[in-house]
């Protein structure tokens, strides 16, 4: 039995409702991909199904004691150095002597740079979600939660952290993740949803999108760059790059295309049944 969550949700204290009625059923080897716009709940839900977060009403369970939980962002107060961290996180989960090995490998794939004496607090956003990664991955967890892990890595690391993701769930782990890149479509066996509102919806049913129009200098390349999703509709004309995505994906869309060096012209909503 994989991890439930039934009639799940949260509010903090006197504030609004963050999620409400979430309905979420987690299977080992069966990777859950949830996508969202900022603000939608998409931390709070995962924080909950790692159990870092209490909900205010509905239960979970399911839950096995092994989990591999990567916030969006380290805490700032974390000065433990990088080599202390991973090996007080192997004695927290009581991982066997290979999982020294594995982190390593781990992170040599994801390319750390760092050195292992450096506190996590004076690292890059990026080496420490590299960090975040390879504690998740190698300590043998069977539920893996990880928030918009794709987001900090540079274009180098993407493919081993998709790798590394999709063996994790091939050797049985159960694994819920967000991500607005649309890099984790390229999981195998994946249910795909979309937290919308607070409200968790099957991803499978056709969601609202959006037209981006990009100017890049070299269209036809960074054509290839930018459409990370199989599914996604891209066209070049006139020095123009021409993205249909999913509502959820414009912003990483937007952020990467900046990193690339192209500008935005254009973004606009797709009605439903409409042609960009």
């Amino acid at each position: 039995m994989g991890l439930r969550m039934e009639g799940v949700g949260k509010r903090y204290g006197r504030g609004p409702v963050i999620v409400d009625g979430i309905e979420l059923a987690a299977e080992p080897g069966l990777p859950v991909v949830i996508a969202g716009a900022n603000g939608s709940g998409k931390t709070t839900l995962l924080r909950i199904a790692a159990g870092a977060t209490a909900p205010t009403w509905g239960r979970v369970t399911g839950r096995p004691k092994g989990v591999g939980y990567v916030p969006d962002r380290f805490p700032a107060h974390l000065r433990m150095p990088v080599g202390a961290y991973l090996r007080h996180m192997r004695r927290v989960r009581c991982a066997g002597g290979d999982a020294a090995v594995l982190t390593s490998a781990v992170l040599a794939d994801l390319g750390f740079t760092a050195d292992p004496g450096v506190p996590m607090n004076q690292l890059s956003k990026g080496n420490a979600q590299k960090v975040g990664l390879a504690q998740a991955l190698a300590g043998g967890a069977e539920l893996l939660v990880l928030d918009e892990p794709w987001s900090g890595l540079d274009v180098a690391a993407r493919p081993a952290l998709t790798s590394a993701v999709a063996a994790a769930a091939e050797s049985g782990a159960m694994v819920v993740v967000t991500d607005h890149t649309g890099i984790a479509d390229a999981l195998p066996r994946l249910r795909r949803m979309q937290l919308r509102d607070g409200k968790l919806q099957d991803g499978d049913a056709a969601g609202p999108c959006a037209v981006v129009t990009l100017l890049c200098r070299e269209p036809d390349l960074m054509a290839g760059e930018l459409a990370t999703d199989p599914e996604h509709d891209v066209t070049v004309a006139a020095g123009a790059v021409t993205l249909t995505v999913p509502s959820g994906h414009v912003d990483g869309l937007l952020r990467r295309a900046l990193q690339l060096g192209c500008s935005v012209r254009e973004v606009r909503p797709l009605a439903a049944g409409a042609r960009p």
